[in-house]
């Protein structure tokens, strides 16, 4: 019984292809978390205004926004392990960058954007490739399995990332930058190791029509869009990570190797619960589910701004991430499994821009907002804000909260 458990726990690990897929993409989101800890604290040594740190989001946003259009439609029409192999070699060629600026005494804030910029047109073109490539490399009933250790994936790098950032950092701020550059080269050569994948995607003819077929079907989804958006104004909202070289340094008086701890545990609350769900996936009341991991995510980053004791901070980042963990979870099953095939490029880079928009831009609204009346006032009204945007898309989006089971559509089956 224990091994068929065991068997279950790690279906998708059965299949060569989402092995590799698996260890690039946690290469490379390691190495994501060890040059954001060494890009945030430098900046904010140099200029010491979060307003600089908004900026760091806003313009790794940017270019998802600007592109939406063409990003989708080519992880539809082309190879889309391709388009993710060359995405990592861009990564390794912007981690260079930020080390030969380090090295070279040339790192200050215009610079470095302009390395940022670089890496937000990568990610924009990443996103939508990768995230539709998963389903082609495991068999549709593997297919929740993936999706939990994908965001496990994610998670663990988070915990270990940011810590081993501070770490790092504190021998010298050329390490961060070296190590990034190992981590994303070794992707980059798991990427173009992936076998074929059984299915692939047929290119068709350009049109208005096809290039915005993704707006069309969330517009016509209306689980879909609630979940897209319900994540977009909830994170725009209550996210707090921009702020975290302030509270490391200004509130709660720690060092480098404390803002690794504060970016580290979100990521530990979130893969406890990821891997609990790989286990133990949500059968019923999905939806319901996905509202209180949302409302719970609020009401901790309410805690996490009033808070001047390093536990307690500590804490609530961790109640943060598993319950994000939940909504992350039910609405990536939900997207990927009611989109077909052939539209999950371009429906997932509008859910890529909508995720950058609550990640990267809700980063500029904490920095600005900080920079006018405080980061604790910043971190408390987004979260408050969050619980309000829980509580009136619950309403707004019924067939979103009646959601039982996660499985396809009747209509799609």
């Amino acid at each position: 019984m224990s091994a068929v458990h065991a068997s279950h726990r790690f279906a998708a690990f059965r299949h060569v292809g989402y092995r590799r897929y698996f260890f690039s993409r946690f290469l490379a989101y390691f190495a994501i978390q060890i040059i954001s800890v060494a890009v945030g604290w430098q900046i904010y040594d140099l200029t010491r205004d979060p307003f600089d740190l908004g900026l760091i989001g806003l313009f790794q946003f940017l270019p998802s926004l600007v592109l939406i259009l063409v990003t989708g439609s080519v992880a539809d029409r082309y190879n889309r392990r391709m388009i993710m192999g060359v995405c990592m070699v861009v990564s390794t060629l912007c981690a260079a960058a930020l080390l030969a600026l380090t090295v070279t005494g040339l790192f200050s804030p215009w610079p470095v954007y302009a390395v940022l910029v670089v890496f937000g047109i990568e990610r924009a073109f990443l996103a939508p490739a990768s995230q539709s490539l998963a389903p082609n490399l495991v068999p549709p009933e593997d297919l929740p399995n993936a999706i939990a250790w994908n965001s496990t994936s994610w998670q663990i790098a988070m915990i270990v990332g940011p810590v081993a950032g501070g770490l790092i950092y504190a021998l010298g701020a050329v390490f961060p930058y070296a190590i990034g550059f190992c981590f994303f080269l070794a992707s980059a050569f798991m990427v173009f190791a992936i076998p074929k994948p059984a299915t692939r995607t047929q290119a068709s003819a350009q049109s208005w029509q096809t290039i915005t077929a993704g707006f069309r079907y969330i517009k016509a989804e209306k689980v879909v869009l609630g979940a897209i958006s319900l994540d977009l104004f909830a994170v725009l909202l209550g996210g707090a990570v921009a702020l975290m070289p302030v509270f490391a340094r200004d509130i709660l008086d720690l060092g480098p190797w404390g803002l690794g701890l504060l970016r580290a545990a979100p990521g530990v609350g979130a893969v406890a619960m990821a891997v609990w769900l790989a286990a133990h996936p949500i059968r019923h009341r999905a939806g319901f589910y996905m509202f209180i991991g949302v409302a719970l995510f609020g009401l901790g980053t309410v805690i996490f701004g009033l808070s001047a004791t390093p536990w307690v901070s500590i804490a609530a980042l961790v109640v943060m991430g598993a319950a994000d963990m939940v909504s992350v979870y039910v609405r990536e099953t939900l997207i990927t499994l009611w989109t077909p095939d052939e539209l999950r490029g371009r429906v997932n880079a509008v859910n890529m821009v909508f995720i950058g928009a609550s990640n990267e831009l809700g980063e500029f609204r904490a920095g600005m907002m900080a920079s006018g009346f405080g980061g604790v006032f910043a971190v408390v009204f987004g979260g408050m804000g969050t619980l309000l945007v829980s509580g009136l898309w619950a309403l707004g989006f019924p067939q979103l909260r009646k959601i039982d089971t996660l499985d396809v559509p009747d209509h799609h089956k």
